[in-house]
Protein backbone atom coordinates (compact mmCIF):
# COMPACT_ATOMS: atom_id res chain seq x y z
CA UNK A 1 0.00 0.00 0.00
CA UNK A 2 1.12 3.68 -0.73
CA UNK A 3 2.97 5.38 2.05
CA UNK A 4 1.12 8.93 3.05
CA UNK A 5 2.06 12.20 4.19
CA UNK A 6 0.00 14.69 5.98
CA UNK A 7 0.64 18.50 5.62
CA UNK A 8 -1.21 20.33 8.48
CA UNK A 9 -0.87 23.86 7.31
CA UNK A 10 -0.64 24.62 3.57
CA UNK A 11 0.96 27.86 2.88
CA UNK A 12 3.90 28.98 1.62
CA UNK A 13 6.17 25.92 3.36
CA UNK A 14 3.87 23.38 3.68
CA UNK A 15 2.79 23.63 -0.16
CA UNK A 16 6.25 24.17 -1.47
CA UNK A 17 7.15 21.28 0.45
CA UNK A 18 3.78 19.28 -0.62
CA UNK A 19 4.85 19.33 -4.17
CA UNK A 20 8.18 18.93 -3.55
CA UNK A 21 7.58 15.49 -2.19
CA UNK A 22 4.50 14.85 -4.54
CA UNK A 23 7.62 15.01 -7.43
CA UNK A 24 9.12 12.11 -5.96
CA UNK A 25 6.04 10.04 -6.22
CA UNK A 26 6.76 7.91 -3.11
CA UNK A 27 3.85 8.73 -1.25
CA UNK A 28 0.01 10.51 -1.64
CA UNK A 29 -0.06 13.95 0.40
CA UNK A 30 -2.78 15.21 2.25
CA UNK A 31 -3.04 19.37 2.83
CA UNK A 32 -4.99 20.55 5.63
CA UNK A 33 -5.00 24.49 6.33
CA UNK A 34 -7.59 27.02 7.84
CA UNK A 35 -8.29 28.35 4.03
CA UNK A 36 -10.24 25.26 2.67
CA UNK A 37 -10.78 27.15 -1.07
CA UNK A 38 -7.02 27.74 -0.84
CA UNK A 39 -6.44 24.41 -0.11
CA UNK A 40 -8.43 22.65 -2.64
CA UNK A 41 -6.97 24.91 -5.25
CA UNK A 42 -3.36 24.23 -4.34
CA UNK A 43 -4.39 20.58 -4.16
CA UNK A 44 -6.32 20.60 -7.71
CA UNK A 45 -3.19 22.46 -9.37
CA UNK A 46 -0.42 20.14 -7.67
CA UNK A 47 -2.46 16.90 -9.18
CA UNK A 48 -2.98 18.40 -12.39
CA UNK A 49 0.43 18.66 -12.67
CA UNK A 50 1.52 14.74 -12.04
CA UNK A 51 0.40 13.56 -16.05
CA UNK A 52 2.79 16.66 -16.74
CA UNK A 53 5.84 15.03 -14.23
CA UNK A 54 4.87 11.65 -14.54
CA UNK A 55 3.99 10.95 -11.32
CA UNK A 56 1.04 8.57 -9.64
CA UNK A 57 1.12 10.59 -6.42
CA UNK A 58 -2.71 11.15 -5.14
CA UNK A 59 -3.22 14.71 -3.66
CA UNK A 60 -6.44 15.65 -1.27
CA UNK A 61 -7.15 17.95 1.15
CA UNK A 62 -9.90 16.42 3.51
CA UNK A 63 -9.21 15.75 7.26
CA UNK A 64 -10.79 12.24 7.20
CA UNK A 65 -7.78 11.56 5.02
CA UNK A 66 -5.25 12.38 7.57
CA UNK A 67 -5.87 8.87 9.05
CA UNK A 68 -3.18 6.40 8.39
CA UNK A 69 -0.73 8.38 7.82
CA UNK A 70 2.69 7.78 7.83
CA UNK A 71 3.93 11.33 8.71
CA UNK A 72 2.62 14.21 9.66
CA UNK A 73 4.14 17.54 9.05
CA UNK A 74 2.86 20.60 11.21
CA UNK A 75 4.09 23.86 9.23
CA UNK A 76 0.51 25.47 10.80
CA UNK A 77 1.28 28.75 12.94
CA UNK A 78 1.80 32.29 12.51
CA UNK A 79 4.62 33.11 10.34
CA UNK A 80 7.25 36.02 11.41
CA UNK A 81 7.33 39.56 10.18
CA UNK A 82 9.86 41.34 9.60
CA UNK A 83 11.53 42.75 13.40
CA UNK A 84 10.27 39.52 14.82
CA UNK A 85 12.31 36.87 16.13
CA UNK A 86 10.98 33.34 16.42
CA UNK A 87 10.88 32.90 19.95
CA UNK A 88 8.09 36.15 19.25
CA UNK A 89 5.61 33.30 18.04
CA UNK A 90 6.12 31.11 21.44
CA UNK A 91 2.74 31.65 23.18
CA UNK A 92 0.23 32.13 19.87
CA UNK A 93 1.87 29.04 18.23
CA UNK A 94 1.63 26.89 20.97
CA UNK A 95 -1.84 26.90 21.71
CA UNK A 96 -2.30 26.27 17.84
CA UNK A 97 0.30 22.90 18.07
CA UNK A 98 -1.83 21.75 21.34
CA UNK A 99 -4.88 22.02 19.49
CA UNK A 100 -4.14 20.75 16.38
CA UNK A 101 -1.78 17.77 18.02
CA UNK A 102 -4.57 16.51 20.52
CA UNK A 103 -6.94 16.00 17.56
CA UNK A 104 -4.48 14.51 15.12
CA UNK A 105 -2.21 12.32 16.67
CA UNK A 106 -4.89 10.15 17.10
CA UNK A 107 -5.96 9.76 13.56
CA UNK A 108 -2.46 8.09 13.11
CA UNK A 109 -0.96 7.04 16.38
CA UNK A 110 1.95 5.21 14.49
CA UNK A 111 2.95 8.55 12.64
CA UNK A 112 6.52 10.47 12.51
CA UNK A 113 5.18 13.60 14.00
CA UNK A 114 7.79 16.55 11.79
CA UNK A 115 7.69 19.49 13.62
CA UNK A 116 8.68 22.62 11.41
CA UNK A 117 6.44 25.94 13.40
CA UNK A 118 8.54 28.27 15.02
CA UNK A 119 10.07 28.90 17.46
CA UNK A 120 11.08 25.01 16.70
CA UNK A 121 12.21 23.56 19.40
CA UNK A 122 10.11 24.64 22.25
CA UNK A 123 6.92 23.40 19.66
CA UNK A 124 8.47 20.11 19.65
CA UNK A 125 7.41 19.83 23.61
CA UNK A 126 4.44 20.93 22.89
CA UNK A 127 4.11 18.37 19.83
CA UNK A 128 5.43 15.53 22.40
CA UNK A 129 3.05 16.67 25.33
CA UNK A 130 -0.22 16.53 23.25
CA UNK A 131 0.57 13.86 21.03
CA UNK A 132 1.77 10.94 23.98
CA UNK A 133 4.42 9.73 21.05
CA UNK A 134 7.30 8.49 21.98
CA UNK A 135 10.62 10.70 21.76
CA UNK A 136 11.61 9.35 18.28
CA UNK A 137 8.66 10.35 16.37
CA UNK A 138 8.73 13.81 17.45
CA UNK A 139 11.49 15.46 14.92
CA UNK A 140 12.20 18.97 14.36
CA UNK A 141 13.54 20.31 11.12
CA UNK A 142 15.88 22.91 12.63
CA UNK A 143 19.79 21.53 11.77
CA UNK A 144 18.62 20.46 7.77
CA UNK A 145 17.99 23.92 7.18
CA UNK A 146 20.41 26.13 9.26
CA UNK A 147 23.34 23.20 8.17
CA UNK A 148 22.23 24.41 3.97
CA UNK A 149 22.27 27.75 4.91
CA UNK A 150 25.69 27.85 5.86
CA UNK A 151 26.91 25.34 2.79
CA UNK A 152 24.92 27.54 0.62
CA UNK A 153 26.94 30.89 1.98
CA UNK A 154 30.41 28.84 2.26
CA UNK A 155 29.90 27.93 -1.45
CA UNK A 156 28.92 31.32 -2.81
CA UNK A 157 31.79 32.71 -0.72
CA UNK A 158 34.46 30.09 -2.10
CA UNK A 159 33.04 29.78 -5.95
CA UNK A 160 32.65 25.89 -5.33
CA UNK A 161 30.37 23.54 -6.44
CA UNK A 162 27.42 23.24 -3.57
CA UNK A 163 28.03 19.88 -4.06
CA UNK A 164 31.58 19.91 -2.65
CA UNK A 165 30.56 21.50 0.78
CA UNK A 166 29.22 19.96 3.82
CA UNK A 167 28.09 21.93 6.34
CA UNK A 168 27.20 21.43 10.43
CA UNK A 169 25.00 22.92 12.72
CA UNK A 170 23.75 22.26 16.50
CA UNK A 171 22.16 23.54 18.70
CA UNK A 172 18.29 24.99 19.04
CA UNK A 173 16.70 26.61 15.90
CA UNK A 174 17.50 29.92 16.56
CA UNK A 175 19.83 32.85 17.28
CA UNK A 176 22.36 30.73 19.48
CA UNK A 177 22.65 28.32 16.62
CA UNK A 178 25.89 26.83 16.62
CA UNK A 179 27.68 26.45 13.21
CA UNK A 180 30.34 24.20 13.67
CA UNK A 181 33.31 24.72 11.23
CA UNK A 182 35.52 22.05 12.58
CA UNK A 183 32.84 19.52 11.42
CA UNK A 184 32.68 21.53 7.81
CA UNK A 185 34.38 20.67 5.05
CA UNK A 186 35.03 20.99 1.18
CA UNK A 187 35.56 18.32 -0.85
CA UNK A 188 36.78 16.69 2.56
CA UNK A 189 39.14 19.14 3.78
CA UNK A 190 38.18 21.64 6.39
CA UNK A 191 36.85 25.19 5.87
CA UNK A 192 39.31 26.48 7.66
CA UNK A 193 41.95 26.11 5.48
CA UNK A 194 40.16 28.02 2.99
CA UNK A 195 38.74 31.26 4.85
CA UNK A 196 40.39 33.63 7.56
CA UNK A 197 38.52 32.82 10.78
CA UNK A 198 36.83 36.59 10.69
CA UNK A 199 35.52 35.89 7.09
CA UNK A 200 34.24 32.47 8.37
CA UNK A 201 32.69 34.11 11.76
CA UNK A 202 31.02 36.45 9.52
CA UNK A 203 29.18 33.63 7.37
CA UNK A 204 28.17 32.00 10.80
CA UNK A 205 26.87 35.42 11.63
CA UNK A 206 25.00 35.40 8.62
CA UNK A 207 23.87 31.67 8.81
CA UNK A 208 22.29 32.25 12.29
CA UNK A 209 20.35 35.46 11.34
CA UNK A 210 19.15 33.52 7.53
CA UNK A 211 15.63 33.37 8.40
CA UNK A 212 15.35 37.08 9.53
CA UNK A 213 17.66 38.03 5.92
CA UNK A 214 14.85 36.78 4.04
CA UNK A 215 11.82 37.83 6.08
CA UNK A 216 12.74 41.43 5.98
CA UNK A 217 13.40 40.68 1.86
CA UNK A 218 9.99 39.45 1.47
CA UNK A 219 8.39 41.63 3.58
CA UNK A 220 5.05 40.14 3.35
CA UNK A 221 6.51 36.07 4.69
CA UNK A 222 9.60 34.13 5.68
CA UNK A 223 11.21 32.01 4.12
CA UNK A 224 9.90 29.05 2.02
CA UNK A 225 11.48 27.41 -0.52
CA UNK A 226 14.66 26.58 2.31
CA UNK A 227 12.43 25.12 4.76
CA UNK A 228 10.19 23.14 2.04
CA UNK A 229 13.29 21.35 0.86
CA UNK A 230 14.82 20.64 4.68
CA UNK A 231 11.25 19.49 4.86
CA UNK A 232 11.33 17.01 1.50
CA UNK A 233 14.64 15.56 2.68
CA UNK A 234 13.55 14.51 6.20
CA UNK A 235 10.54 12.81 4.74
CA UNK A 236 11.98 10.78 1.89
CA UNK A 237 14.41 9.56 4.81
CA UNK A 238 11.72 8.16 6.37
CA UNK A 239 9.70 7.00 3.85
CA UNK A 240 12.73 5.37 2.58
CA UNK A 241 13.81 4.52 5.55
CA UNK A 242 17.53 5.51 4.71
CA UNK A 243 18.84 5.93 8.06
CA UNK A 244 20.31 8.89 7.23
CA UNK A 245 22.14 11.13 9.56
CA UNK A 246 21.74 14.66 9.74
CA UNK A 247 20.86 17.58 12.23
CA UNK A 248 17.28 17.61 13.77
CA UNK A 249 15.69 18.95 17.04
CA UNK A 250 15.49 15.60 18.93
CA UNK A 251 14.72 15.11 22.88
CA UNK A 252 17.08 14.38 24.69
CA UNK A 253 17.85 11.97 27.10
CA UNK A 254 21.50 12.11 29.36
CA UNK A 255 23.14 12.99 25.82
CA UNK A 256 25.77 15.51 25.36
CA UNK A 257 24.95 16.35 28.96
CA UNK A 258 21.53 17.66 28.14
CA UNK A 259 18.35 15.99 29.71
CA UNK A 260 14.49 16.69 28.72
CA UNK A 261 14.97 18.99 26.12
CA UNK A 262 15.07 19.12 22.38
CA UNK A 263 18.37 20.69 20.76
CA UNK A 264 19.20 19.96 17.69
CA UNK A 265 21.86 17.60 17.27
CA UNK A 266 23.08 14.57 14.11
CA UNK A 267 20.82 11.86 14.08
CA UNK A 268 19.82 8.84 12.36
CA UNK A 269 16.81 9.50 10.40
CA UNK A 270 14.86 6.03 9.07
CA UNK A 271 11.41 4.29 9.08
CA UNK A 272 10.95 4.43 12.76
CA UNK A 273 12.20 8.19 12.95
CA UNK A 274 15.18 9.19 15.25
CA UNK A 275 16.60 5.84 15.19
CA UNK A 276 20.41 6.75 17.08
CA UNK A 277 21.19 10.23 18.40
CA UNK A 278 25.12 10.66 17.43
CA UNK A 279 26.75 12.15 19.72
CA UNK A 280 30.01 14.14 18.25
CA UNK A 281 33.08 14.92 20.41
CA UNK A 282 33.01 18.78 20.88
CA UNK A 283 35.86 21.16 21.88
CA UNK A 284 35.09 23.07 25.04
CA UNK A 285 34.13 25.85 23.32
CA UNK A 286 32.20 24.53 21.05
CA UNK A 287 30.39 22.91 24.59
CA UNK A 288 29.65 25.97 26.15
CA UNK A 289 28.46 27.70 22.83
CA UNK A 290 26.04 24.30 22.26
CA UNK A 291 25.19 24.79 26.50
CA UNK A 292 24.28 28.12 25.81
CA UNK A 293 22.08 27.24 22.99
CA UNK A 294 20.38 24.83 25.00
CA UNK A 295 19.78 27.32 27.93
CA UNK A 296 18.11 29.51 25.69
CA UNK A 297 15.81 26.42 24.22
CA UNK A 298 15.57 26.14 28.35
CA UNK A 299 14.74 29.18 28.42
CA UNK A 300 11.51 29.37 26.04
CA UNK A 301 10.05 26.13 27.29
CA UNK A 302 10.06 27.61 31.08
CA UNK A 303 8.40 30.79 29.75
CA UNK A 304 5.93 28.75 27.66
CA UNK A 305 5.29 26.29 30.56
CA UNK A 306 4.77 29.57 33.41
CA UNK A 307 2.68 31.24 30.96
CA UNK A 308 -1.32 31.13 32.52
CA UNK A 309 -3.19 28.56 29.36
CA UNK A 310 -6.53 29.11 28.18
CA UNK A 311 -9.56 27.32 29.48
CA UNK A 312 -10.08 23.92 28.03
CA UNK A 313 -13.84 23.72 26.64
CA UNK A 314 -16.16 21.19 28.17
CA UNK A 315 -16.22 19.93 24.81
CA UNK A 316 -13.69 19.14 22.09
CA UNK A 317 -14.36 20.74 19.12
CA UNK A 318 -14.14 18.59 15.57
CA UNK A 319 -10.43 18.81 14.10
CA UNK A 320 -12.34 21.13 11.64
CA UNK A 321 -13.11 23.57 14.00
CA UNK A 322 -9.69 23.45 15.82
CA UNK A 323 -8.10 23.78 12.05
CA UNK A 324 -10.44 26.72 11.63
CA UNK A 325 -10.19 28.87 14.77
CA UNK A 326 -6.16 28.25 14.57
CA UNK A 327 -5.20 31.62 13.09
CA UNK A 328 -7.64 33.21 10.46
CA UNK A 329 -5.90 36.31 9.75
CA UNK A 330 -3.15 34.65 8.94
CA UNK A 331 -3.29 31.35 7.29
CA UNK A 332 -0.55 28.55 8.43
CA UNK A 333 2.30 30.34 6.47
CA UNK A 334 5.55 29.54 8.44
Amino acid sequence: MKKKVSFIGAGNVGATAAMYLAELDIADVVLIDVLEDMTKGKALDMSQAMPVLQCNCRITNNIDDVKGSDIIIITAGIPRKPGMSRDDLLFTNRDIIRSLVEKIAPLSPGAVLIMVTNPLDAMCHVAREASGFPRNRVVGMAGVLDSSRFAAFIAMELGVSIENVQAFVLGGHGDAMVPLPRYTNVAGIPVTKFMSRKRLNDIIERTRNGGAEITNLLKVSSAYYAPASAIREMAEAVLKDKKKIMPCSAYLEGEYGIKDLFVGVPVKLGSEGIEQIIEVELSSSEKAAFGKSADRVKVLLDAMNGHAQPAQPKTKPSLKRVVRAAEKSEGFNL
